[in-house]
């Protein structure tokens, strides 16, 4: 094993102090910040451990778990939920404060930060009986929490407040030798200096908007007994919630169906929406469909619900050399490959429930007025200049050759298939005539290097006027931090005059006589395609596109997208001048990975858009697991197990069983009619919750925090069970008529509870949410008064409201039935990782030819004790994980029969099982 550590680093604390805890052998390599370690990944993440197999393992918190497994420590239920609770809790909240303390110089803000979480765990700790937070002894949990508050509670002393009994524990820690050590090697005695260079490098996190912390700790001896974890209810807001939801939905007004056009009206929010337009030429996958398409819907469905005047729109980009290059490939004209994969996109979009109001194209007679008008105007404004390029020409071919078009030796790294723009080993960018050795794809002939004359851009020009805007738009609209972070990397680099036009055959013809028989560059071209495909939804596409005084622009897109967005385009605007609308609201993701490893179409690694349908697993359920671990502030990953691990706990469990109860109550104690409801101060109190997590739900969602939200939407289930399981209806309606009635109230809030979640669903679920309204007959009114205004929990289903039939809504994903598609969707992954235990995973010495010595077999033995460690290996990343239990039974099942043939290798015989069983 090799673990990537860098200098200054806090992560890095956590993992050399568990690695100095353990014994665990395994060499330490320093780094610096930029490396990246993790081929996978798109930017440098530390620390990073390969393992033995090949797999990386970059969660911090999760390489510490994998020390203490190898050296038997299993971390209990206890030390998980700490685990959890420092990853989503303590570490933004320390991030935050460092950043404030260190390199702002606001210690008062920055104490303010962290006396949430010190508070929680100078209460927990002062419940506790053990010295440590989970056991007698220093824990995983102790060796985490420790190294994550040791920058802020040793370096820079940041906390303030009485906390002594956290203090003795901190020191406590911070005595264990192995801590000593890791500090010493992650901060070499420069302390607050090394920290201030690490922070330096990383932007500062968002404060989040507050929202109640669902911390998962419930055992006896756990946090959670403080009730600090939720929000705290006063008699002010119960008594104002109750008088909410007394107003049921009198006199609210209907919701309208959508009119086409969607045009901007006077006195209206009126909002333009704007997906990424995904390239024509391959089918988009999993991390495609999240970082646009399916944001974009989500929000644009929850505007509609707000009532806000919203037109959404996307297409396909269908220009360039992709897609010459698919169209070769297939052996069709390019116009047949756009037509062909554009069905294919509507299709994957329409089967995901995007709801677009227009879904259009960028090969349009429109696309080439609105292009050429625009290319024009820069012109005339003398924003175009004119220079030579040398470009890579196939005599063979008769053609310059476009980057994608060309391959050849790395100059960088020497990877022998590097592309004419860029490197997939090194991840450098290239310049085509850079590369060593280079070939046409087309018919692998040396091309030469020529000169041709083309049109660029003039950035430098605009850039004053960029930045203008951007200081406008950014200021005050909602850009994503990486948004922000990537534009301003382009602006404080200096902008450079941007070629426009390219030597090719399929895309948008440039109209100057000069530059006859080529078009323009695609990243030029392509974002005009929103401007032409509203211009095919409607003729009055400029009340839309030149109108920034009543129009609010938001671009959803992956942050690989960013700069065309933030920089290029707007440039290529604002230099018309032409009073076009620009963005408000850039909204960028991070990347969404597969499983541990990228997408990969041509090695079958991965879900693309036209297999999910194929899974038997409901659209709604991908949208909603999708958008539960969208990359909003770094990347993520797609894991078969943690699917059926959220459909199986958040959705069957959670809310599933809650609406299903509530509705199946109504249906069997009350004959399917609403129950009179007589509210004592613990409904009330529920009224005040759930009323405060709707709040939290519409601030998050205005700020287009759409992760963040949905788990608003899990918090009210959960209150919502809470409620149930207390109160208990089922024994209730059995007893006095105080008891009916009690149980009739109960009965009656929660099915109301189940309305509200309903309407909040709606922009995630959109299928699940039509079901819930028709299984309980709700009101139309419904939607539009809960979610007006900072929200409204009303009475929606009143006493005497008869409901409809009740049925459940979700279905339990079965582990053969998670582990057969994670095979079939792994590719040459599957045939790589197969388990070792298989018959052909270790030679038989009767075919091997090996020598065997009293019923011992030296070489079977070797490559079994490699197995057996593989095995391992693999066993411990599935606990650390938290895998479903029946992968991971199935896996230490493999690993047991793996020690037994070792055993018989080695010449000795295997142990016994443990019994289990009652002791006599």
């Amino acid at each position: 094993m090799k673990l990537f550590v860098s200098e200054g680093n806090p992560h890095c604390l956590k993992v050399l102090a568990a690695l100095g805890l353990t014994g665990a052998q395994c060499d330490v390599q320093h780094v610096n910040h930029e490396e990246r370690v993790v081929p996978f990944l798109s930017r440098p993440t530390l620390p990073a451990l390969l393992l033995p197999s090949g797999q990386h393992l970059f969660s911090a918190n999760t390489i510490c778990q994998y020390f203490f497994e190898l050296s038997g420590k299993e971390a209990s239920d206890l030390s998980i939920q700490w685990l959890e609770w420092e990853a989503t809790e303590l570490q933004p909240a320390v991030q935050q404060a460092l950043h404030l303390g260190v390199l702002q110089s606001k210690g008062a803000e920055a104490s303010k930060a962290l006396q949430g979480p010190l508070n929680y765990l100078e209460q927990s700790l002062r419940k506790k009986t053990t010295p440590y937070l989970s056991a007698e002894a220093v824990s995983v949990a102790d060796v985490v929490l420790w190294a994550s508050l040791y920058p802020a509670l040793s370096i820079t002393s940041l906390a303030t407040g009485d906390h002594k009994t956290l203090q003795g524990w901190f020191e406590r820690v911070g005595d264990v030798p192995a801590c000593q050590a890791a500090v010493q090697r992650v901060l070499q005695g420069k302390g607050q200096e090394t920290l201030k260079s690490y922070l330096q490098k990383h932007p500062a996190p968002h404060s989040q908007a507050p929202r109640s912390r669902d911390t998962p700790l419930s055992t006896s001896s756990t946090p959670n007994e403080s009730d600090e974890s939720d929000h705290v209810i006063s008699e002010e807001e119960m008594e104002a919630a109750a008088l909410t939801w007394s107003r049921g939905l009198d006199n609210c007004p209907l919701a309208k169906d959508r009119q086409h056009p969607v045009l901007p009206q006077e006195g209206k929010r009126n909002i333009l929406v704007t997906s990424a337009l995904p390239y024509v030429n391959n089918v988009p996958h999993l991390g495609n469909i999240i970082g646009c398409v399916l944001s974009a819907d989500v929000f644009a469905r929850y505007g509609r619900l707000r009532d806000w005047n919203l037109l959404f729109v996307c297409g396909t980009d269908e220009y360039g050399t992709a897609t010459e290059n698919k169209a070769r490939e297939e052996g069709l004209t390019p116009q047949q490959i756009c037509d062909k994969y554009h069905a294919v996109h509507a299709s994957i979009y329409r089967w995901f429930q995007v709801d677009f109001d227009y879904f259009g194209r960028t090969t349009t007679e429109k696309q080439t007025e609105i292009a050429q008008n625009i290319f024009w105007r820069l012109h005339e404004r003398g924003f175009l200049v004119e220079d030579l390029v040398e470009q890579l020409r196939c005599e063979s071919c008769q053609r310059f050759l476009a980057d994608r078009f060309v391959e050849g030796v790395c100059p960088h790294c020497s990877y022998p298939e590097a592309r004419g723009d860029q490197c997939d080993k090194c991840g450098r960018l290239i310049n085509a005539v850079e590369l060593r050795e280079p070939q046409c794809k087309v018919c692998r002939q040396t091309p030469v290097i020529r000169s041709s004359k083309h049109l660029f851009l003039d950035l430098p020009k605009l850039e004053g006027d960029l930045e203008k805007w951007l200081d406008a738009s950014a200021g005050t609209g909602d850009w994503t931090a990486n948004a922000k972070q990537i534009t301003r990397s382009w602006l404080r680099d200096g902008l450079k005059p941007r070629c426009i036009t390219r030597d090719l055959k399929w895309g948008t013809p440039v109209p100057h006589p000069d530059f006859e028989g080529k078009v323009f560059y695609v990243w030029f071209d392509a974002p005009i395609g929103y401007l032409s495909i509203t211009a095919n939804y409607t003729d009055q596409w400029e009340k839309w596109w030149k109108n920034p005084q009543q129009v609010e622009l938001y671009n959803f897109m992956a942050k690989d997208n960013v700069p065309f967005h933030s920089v290029v385009f707007p440039c290529s605007l604002l230099g018309a001048q032409d009073n076009y609308t620009l963005v408000n609201h850039l909204v960028a993701t991070e990347y969404l990975n597969y499983e541990d490893t990228k997408f990969s179409k041509s090695r079958g690694v991965g879900v693309f858009g036209d297999m999910a349908q194929d899974t038997g697993i409901p659209s709604d359920v991908w949208r909603f697991y999708l958008l539960y671990l969208r990359p909003e502030g770094q990347d993520s990953a797609f894991s078969w197990a943690d699917m059926a691990l959220k459909n199986n706990s958040e959705l069957l469990n959670n809310l599933g069983n809650f609406i299903n109860r509530a509705g199946m109550f109504v249906g069997k104690f009350f004959e399917g009619v609403v129950p009179v409801m007589e509210l004592r101060q613990e409904d009330k109190s529920l009224l005040a919750q759930v009323g405060w997590e709707l709040r939290q739900y519409l601030q998050l969602m205005d700020k287009v925090k759409i992760r963040d939200a949905l788990k608003c939407i899990l918090n009210i289930s959960r209150h919502g069970n809470q409620y149930i399981q207390v109160n208990e209806p089922w024994k209730k309606i059995k007893g006095s008529d105080s008891d009916r009635q009690r149980a009739g109230t109960v009965t009656g809030v929660s099915v109301n509870v189940a309305c509200l979640l309903s309407v909040m669903l709606q922009p995630y679920m959109p299928t699940v949410s039509q079901t819930i309204r028709d299984q309980l007959a709700a009101p139309h009114a419904c939607t539009a008064t809960m979610l007006k205004g900072t929200g409204s929990f009303v009475c929606a289903l009143p006493a005497g409201h008869r409901i409809g039939t009740v049925s459940p809504l979700f279905q339990k994903l079965e582990s053969d039935q998670i582990e057969a598609l994670k095979k079939r969707f792994g590719g040459q992954q599957t045939v790589a990782q197969q388990s070792p235990a298989s018959a052909q995973a270790v030679p038989d010495p009767a075919v091997s030819g090996a020598a065997v010595v009293n019923g011992a077999d030296p070489e079977r033995a070797r490559q079994l004790t490699q197995a057996v460690a593989e095995q391992g290996d693999k066993v411990r990343v599935l606990k650390t994980q938290k895998a479903d239990k029946a992968a991971i039974t199935a896996e230490v099942a493999k690993l047991l029969d793996l020690k037994k043939q070792l055993a018989l290798a080695e010449g000795k015989a295997p142990e016994a099982p443990p019994q289990k069983g009652k002791k006599k």
